[in-house]
């Protein structure tokens, strides 16, 4: 099994030369990239360097192959948000599998996936730094078939927008989607009022074109979940009230309506409600914007998206992929063993790690751990494996052995890795994975 690369430019990425020192490898000497997946290394077999974060070939294709037919099922289009991972192999196969685009964070996340052959991309956000108006009007202006969508919200905003767009001549004009808000949150229209008076600004500006409306319903997610599905059904009302009325007062340009929102907690509540929209002078497009999805894990998503497959009738839902391996560095006390990882390797800032197995090289294959094992700290490089008394992984777990780690929100494990590497169910390592943050 292998990911598709949805013909981005990847030659670069696999011709570069891996040094000593990058994490997870076990190189002592320089190592062409592309020779990675012809070294023989396998994780269980202890055969890279500790911590390592895996990514499961089965699991990424399970689930592209499951948000390809979420989206044929909902008549949406997605645009991953690619902040998750910044990886140009992730985005490759992300667009194989379908991906209307690419949503990025940051210009300059756009222009390095520009780079890599990414043909359209989504800047959720609003763009307002002068160097990165101009970077990316420039990006705009010098390759004429590649698509930029801006989010905007304030009359500040567009005003510095078109003025740089008329100076920079890019020969067509850029399009815009009103940002509405929530408030108390970050960006956006606070009130269907304040975006409607926006958008008739955008309309009217020249430079620019009024593209649609986005929103972001994940900001709603809380610990009382049938208080989040009310207030994230109200909100999805208010988007779609206001592309009515935008409509009726004819400001949207261009061939279609875009309507984007979708994180990873609640994208079949916007798709239905997208997909309820009609009657409008001209196409909708709802532009689901995922970046989850991909790896799914262990902890905070694994629960959303499991509520999301009883809410939607789904069947199998999305697979965590997405693992980070460390060895027992230590056994001080008779119920705790220490990690040779920590917050520079897995994410914390939703949950710590989930301890799943561990594994002793040469040993028969990994272990489940039992309930009431769990990461209860983590230091920068250490982990604290807290293991329940009286159970027999207080004696069978030494040093030297292996533990096998799900995380809990992939966007901030991805950041902590230049390179991931690809593993079969095995764990046998097929080839490495680069990120760009």
């Amino acid at each position: 099994m292998i990911l598709p690369d949805g013909g981005l430019q990847l030659a670069a990425l696999e011709e570069q030369t891996l040094q000593p020192g990058t994490k997870g490898l076990p190189i002592t000497e320089p190592l062409r990239q592309h020779m990675v997946g012809l070294q023989g290394w396998n994780v269980l077999d202890a055969d890279t360097s500790f911590p390592v974060a895996v990514l499961k070939t089965s699991s990424l294709l399970h689930n592209l192959d499951w948000m390809r037919g979420f989206c044929a099922r909902f008549d949406a289009v997605l645009a991953p948000h690619g902040k998750t991972t910044m990886s140009p192999q992730l985005f490759g196969a992300q667009l194989a599998n379908g991906a209307w685009g690419i949503t990025l964070a940051t210009a300059s996340q756009v222009l390095a996936a520009a780079r890599f052959g990414v043909r359209r991309a989504l800047l959720a956000n609003e763009l307002v730094a002068p160097a990165d108006i101009r970077a990316l009007l420039a990006l705009l202006r010098n390759d004429p078939g590649f698509e930029l969508f801006v989010l905007a919200d304030s009359p500040e905003g567009v005003r510095r927008l078109a003025e740089a767009a008329v100076a920079a001549g890019i020969g067509r004009p850029l399009p815009l989607l009103v940002e509405l808000g929530i408030a108390g949150k970050r960006s956006g229209c606070r009130s269907t009022g304040e975006a409607l008076a926006l958008a008739r600004t955008i309309a009217a500006s020249p430079g620019l074109q009024l593209a649609g409306i986005e929103g972001y319903e994940g900001l709603l997610v809380s610990d009382d979940r049938a208080a989040d599905l009310e207030r994230v059904d109200a909100f999805l009302a208010q988007m779609t009230d206001l592309a009515r009325q935008l409509d009726a007062e004819a400001l949207f340009g261009g061939p279609r309506i875009l309507l984007s929102a979708g994180g990873s907690s609640y994208f079949d509540l916007v798709a239905s409600a997208f997909r309820a929209v009609g009657d409008l002078s001209r196409p909708v497009l709802p532009v689901l914007r995922s970046g989850c999805y991909l790896t799914s894990d262990h902890g905070h998503y694994l629960q959303l998206t499991a509520e999301l497959d009883e809410r939607a009738g789904l069947g199998e839902g999305l697979r965590p992929a997405l693992e980070v391996w460390s060895v027992v560095l230590s056994r001080p006390e008779p119920t705790l063993a220490i990690l040779s990882m920590g917050k520079r390797d897995a994410s914390y800032d939703l949950g710590l790690p989930h301890a799943l197995v561990t594994h002793r090289p040469g040993g028969a294959g990994p272990v489940t751990l039992p309930d009431g094992a769990r990461i209860e700290k983590m230091n920068d490089q250490h982990a604290y494996l807290r293991l329940p008394e009286g159970k027999d992984m207080c004696v069978d777990v030494r040093v030297g052995d292996l533990v096998g780690c799900g995380i809990s929100h992939p966007c901030t494990t991805f950041d902590k890795w230049s390179v991931l590497l690809l593993v079969d169910d095995d764990y046998n390592v097929q080839r490495a994975i680069n990120t760009l943050f």
